[in-house]
Order: structure tokens, then sequence, then C-alpha cells
């Protein structure tokens, strides 16, 4: 740690965030959830939110794949996704569904407001983000893409686009 020269978590927790939420909408995989809080570690997130049937911590099968980032990160828990939704909306955030649909922006045409923070919904690996995201959103972000799959893992599709908005927010 020392030669990579990151923070050990009582650092990590003192440091500026990125305003970023993400936000497990019934997220089954509990290697997923782990996965969303390792990579939420690496870029310095401000929390995760875990909505409906989304495993929460402590799980052995979260750790597997979290590799103790699920102390670094703030989490809470939220039975209802409406929740979440009125939560991040009451502290300022942008509600943005990652999801393929009608009227979505393909992530490299979207654009980031300085200073504004961003509450990122994705979705159950089978049915994606709920409908009631998606009637809140306010911007909706899909990964283009060629092969014959019609969608990434979800673990995958979260790395991608924090690595795009951390980037387009000028933080790498």
């Amino acid at each position: 740690m020392d030669q990579l020269n990151r923070p050990d978590v009582d650092a990590f927790k003192n440091l500026q965030k990125t305003p970023i939420i993400v936000v497990l909408d019934n997220v089954r995989s509990l290697h997923n959830v782990g996965s969303a809080f390792r990579t939420g570690d690496g870029f310095a997130i401000e929390k995760i939110m875990l909505c409906g049937i989304t495993g929460t911590p402590p799980h052995r099968e979260i750790e597997k794949t979290a590799l103790g980032a699920t102390q670094s990160i703030t989490w809470s828990y939220h039975k209802d996704v409406a929740e979440a939704i009125q939560q991040a909306q009451a502290e300022g955030a942008k509600i943005v569904a990652i999801e393929q649909a009608e009227g979505s922006i393909p992530l490299q045409e979207f654009t980031i407001s300085e200073g504004e923070k961003y509450a990122l919904f994705f979705g159950n690996e089978v049915h994606g983000v709920s409908e009631e995201v998606m009637e809140q959103a306010d911007a909706c972000i899909e990964i283009p893409q060629f092969g014959t799959k019609h969608s990434l893992n979800v673990s995958v599709t979260i790395g991608i686009v924090l690595w795009d908005l951390v980037g387009k927010m000028k933080l790498v």
C-alpha cells in the first residue's frame, strides 16, 4: 500500500469524494455488489445505496469481490428504490438511469455540469433499472455495444460508467 501511495481506510474516509452516488436497484448477485464497492472505492465515490433485494454487508460473498471496500465506502440500504430516489434528490443529486431505453444518451455524448452531483442507478441483471427510476430520471445513459449480447454485466457497466464520468469531471 505504501508503494502504491494508497490511503488507509481512516485516511480514505477523510478524502474529498467524487460527487457520485452509485445506486444498486435490485441487483441479485452478491459478487456484483462486492464489485460495486471495490470499484466505488477505486474512484472514491461519495457512497453506495443498496435497494430492494440487493444484498448488504457484512456477507462473505460480497467480501470475496469487495476485498474490504465495504469498510471504506459509506453505504445505506433502502427497502424501496423510491426511498433512494428521494434521498438522492434531497442531497441535490441528478437522477441518472444506466439503461438501454428509448431516448437514452450514448455514454460518450453525456455531458456533466461542473459542481453537480449524480446518483447513478444500475439495475437488476435480468430486468434492468426499474420503471419507477426511469419515470423520475433526469437522464438515461446507454453504453453503445456491437456484439450479439444485449447487455454487459452490471459490475462491468459500473466500472465503464464511473471511469467515463470521473474522467469528464477531470479527476483522473
